[in-house]
């Protein structure tokens, strides 16, 4: 670990910027149809419970990375192949937010552009910021939260003055029952973004008030909860369901249809930096994650060093991960959700978490 200290304010805006994510680019539980705002919801109430799975490891191993208590759980060999596949975990999720980056890119803003070449550009600016630290990471994130949010203030205002929201599009709420709507919340939203968020366990060492921890968790998680919410109203109420699910950037639409006084258009430029800072703070700590974890697992004394050749991976990987966007998005949201999501994110840390209930109630009897 590098000798550094991040707030709880800080941990709190990493949190946020990381579960917004790719998360508002794609239409999120649209199989819910105009119910895929409940089905946000819910994702979000039921990650709670994960939330605190991963806050009460952190409280048995406060001092240590998981890459490291993952050993002490499990034993070393069982220990140190599981944290292995978790840093590979890392950089195939940071892989697939910047594999979403150069699909939008290149989608609104330079189409004749090569996809390695706008991959390539962000992950330099990333290498550069990990190789700097968490610290440097976490300031970065207070300045670009401010920005983030006075663009998407703005961009509410916009959309609500320009007389786009219908909200006939939402009716009937639930016409096909709940079972549809949790169906979503359980092989969808609970996993992407809101546990994804199991990679800040790699950060919470870094924290200078480990009591904080719990309530910037889940405070976080709500706020970035609720803005999905808000967003995934808005694109339904704006564009339909119909549209809604065939866009593959929904909220870039949406913000494409703003006309305001027949002037105050074509304003989906300012919102693509708003969601180019979001997606670059996700792949920062996801990159980040991976590195520290590697770097602990393997006892390498500089963890800059990994920064160049994980960079490299995970650059080739994000242009070799899938032939086209539809495949990119087939495999992420359904694929990719039961082969590594679900038992990374919610089996391995509830299982971790009741070997380490059962060592640690041992030790208190002894």
């Amino acid at each position: 670990m590098e000798k550094a200290k991040i707030s709880a304010s800080q941990l709190f805006i990493l949190m946020v910027l990381f579960e917004l994510g790719s998360a508002l680019l794609v239409p999120l539980a649209i199989d819910a149809k105009q119910d895929a705002w409940l089905a946000i919801m819910l994702g979000m109430l039921a990650s709670f419970v994960l939330l605190l799975v991963y806050h009460r490891l952190y409280l048995y191993y406060p001092d240590i990375l998981p890459t490291e208590y993952m050993r002490k759980i499990l034993g070393k060999v069982l220990g140190s192949i599981l944290a292995f596949i978790y840093i590979l975990y890392f950089m195939y999720d940071a892989s697939r937010v910047l594999r979403d980056f150069g699909e939008m890119l290149l989608t609104f803003a330079y189409p004749d552009t090569p996809l390695f070449i706008a991959n390539a550009l962000l992950i330099l600016v990333i290498i550069y910021t990990v190789r700097k630290g968490i610290e440097v990471i976490a300031r970065s994130g207070e300045l670009f939260f401010i920005f983030m949010y006075v663009l998407a203030i703005a961009g509410f205002i916009l959309i609500v003055s320009s007389g786009l929201i219908d909200f006939k599009n939402l009716q009937p709420i639930l016409e096909n029952g709940l079972l549809p709507i949790l169906k979503v919340v359980f092989t969808q939203t609970l996993y992407f973004p809101f546990t994804e968020v199991i990679v800040i366990t790699m950060i919470l060492p870094y924290l200078n008030n480990p009591k904080k921890a719990k309530v910037t968790m889940l405070c976080a998680t709500g706020l970035s909860g609720i803005n999905l919410v808000i967003t995934m109203l808005i694109n339904i109420s704006v564009l339909g369901v119909t549209l809604t699910e065939r866009s593959q950037f929904p909220l870039l639409s949406t913000v494409e249809s703003i006309q305001v006084a027949d002037f105050l258009e074509r304003l989906d430029v300012f919102f693509m930096l708003a969601l180019m800072t979001t997606i670059f703070f996700k792949i920062c700590l996801l990159f980040y994650a991976a590195v520290i974890g590697a770097a602990n697992l393997f006892h390498v004394k500089s963890p800059s060093r990994l920064s160049y050749p994980f960079g490299l991976i995970i650059l080739f990987l994000s242009i070799t991960i899938a032939s086209n966007i539809q495949e990119h998005n087939y495999e992420g949201l359904k694929m990719a959700m039961f082969v590594v999501h679900i038992p990374l994110v919610a089996i391995v840390p509830v299982l971790l978490f009741l070997i380490a209930f059962i060592k640690n109630r041992k030790k208190q009897k002894v």
